[in-house]
């Protein structure tokens, strides 16, 4: 096995024999396995370990088998306590969702302190055939079918090629130690019932099922692959930047059919997952909106919105300029001059009676109740109602500032200046104030 596994990293993972990396090793066979094997294949890797707490004795004995373990080898080693039912308590995760994030917490900030490039698991092909399992049960697309990626972000699996078996035959042929956690014969935990009990009987109804599901599972990826890149494709003529955000046409979606399919393939990545959710937003009135844990999806008119959630984040800083500073730090970048005569006001440039003005002026983002006076109109407008016949999307709305003078808007920045600062003959101090990129 160790000849195969240096070929595959030499074919697979040539990014491992340049770069520093660190193991998660838990002391159980498989991560003992693969630490075993990047140290004879003379790699170049620090061991972590994390003590959850959950074991008691069992737990403290893990931590010390790794560390004697690393001593042994001479590698870095590195560990972590938990309290993880603590953790459970306070986010009211299940013990297992609770450790998932401790560790991988704990592992990016041990990448990041000591300069290493990777992290290295020791999932195996037994544990991508129980994925596959449980993402079966639980009803999934082929996206749940594909199995566990060899490579995403900065982690690494090297093992999924091999079974459990070849892992154990390496251990015993090595003549190897390892501790076994007592929870991993509990059937309750449904990966273990798979483990346990399903994968034998399948086992049993055709010798050679693991080599099947191999097989199987390249063919699913390669589809996968297939239906990706017309997805990219589709999405290039579909999804159409304009001003820094993604617009989709309505009616070119609904030309897809089967509908509901081709939604979850364009939006799923985008945490949109609920079809019945989705086709609603299509026939839905203008300025609905669905918002997912990344993004949020709005109507507008014809077209869908596309956004991030860092990009949509409402402001409620208001944010103050003086009459003697030149403003700093505001979200919106204004230069105000004093000049001697004026201009037509334009979106960017508005020209204003300097004397009209209450210092401090404020910049903040608008609110239900705003209302103005639109520059040549000369009487009370909502601004929802402004907003509205301008026809301003929701997620325009929510990015744009306002410069006021105590309670009056002065100006809807970028759009409309307010009659009642106007420049007329009996102005003796005009104020232009730009907006600029």
């Amino acid at each position: 096995m160790l000849k195969t596994f240096k070929k595959h990293i030499e074919d697979s993972f040539p990014e491992l024999l340049e770069s520093h990396f660190i193991i998660a090793c838990s002391g159980g066979l498989d991560s003992s396995v693969l630490v075993e094997l990047c140290h004879k294949t003379n790699l170049n890797f620090s061991i972590a370990h994390c003590n959850f707490r959950l074991r008691g004795k069992d737990s403290d004995g893990d931590e010390s088998f790794v560390r004697e373990y690393a001593i042994k080898i001479e590698k870095p080693f590195f560990v972590t306590h938990f309290d993880t039912l603590g953790y459970v308590n306070q986010h009211k995760v299940s013990v297992q969702m609770a450790a998932r994030e401790l560790r991988y917490a704990w592992f990016d900030q041990l990448l990041a302190e000591h300069n290493s490039s990777y992290l290295l698991t020791a999932h195996h092909a037994n544990d991508n055939l129980e994925t596959f399992l449980i993402n079966l049960s639980r009803g999934t697309g082929i996206e749940g079918l594909t199995g566990i990626p060899s490579k995403i972000n900065n982690i690494r699996r090297p093992l999924l090629s091999f079974t459990r078996q070849e892992l154990e035959s390496f251990a015993n042929d090595q003549q190897m130690q390892w501790r076994e956690d007592a929870s991993n014969a509990d059937a309750k935990y449904l990966r273990n019932k798979i483990r346990l009990e399903i994968i034998p009987k399948l086992n049993e109804l055709h010798p050679t099922f693991s080599d099947n599901f191999k097989n199987t599972l390249d063919y699913l990826k390669q589809t996968d692959g297939i239906a990706s890149a017309y997805l990219q494709k589709l999405k290039q003529e579909l999804f159409i930047e304009n001003n820094g955000r993604v617009e989709i046409e309505i009616a070119k979606l609904k030309e897809l059919q089967p509908l509901a399919t081709y939604l979850f393939g364009l939006f799923s990545a985008y945490g949109f997952k609920e079809m019945e959710n989705l086709e609603a937003l299509l026939d839905g009135l203008s300025g609905k909106q669905l918002v997912s844990s990344t993004h949020v999806l709005v109507k507008n008119r014809e077209v869908l919105i596309l956004s991030s959630k860092n990009e949509t984040k409402l402001d409620t800083q208001e944010y103050f300029v003086t009459e003697e500073e030149v403003p700093l730090n505001l979200p919106v970048n204004l230069k105000f001059t004093v000049v001697s005569e004026r201009y037509n006001n334009l979106d960017t440039v508005i020209y204003i009676q300097k004397n009209t003005l209450k210092y401090p002026l404020t910049v903040r983002k608008w609110k239900m109740g705003d209302y103005f006076y639109p520059l040549g109109l000369n009487r009370k407008k909502k601004l929802s109602k402004f907003f509205k016949d301008e026809k301003v999307d929701v997620l325009s709305k929510e990015k744009t500032w306002l410069l006021c003078s105590g309670e009056q808007i002065v100006w809807v920045i970028g759009m409309r200046a307010d009659h009642r600062f106007r420049v007329d003959d009996t102005t003796q101090e005009i104020l232009k104030i730009e907006l600029h990129d």
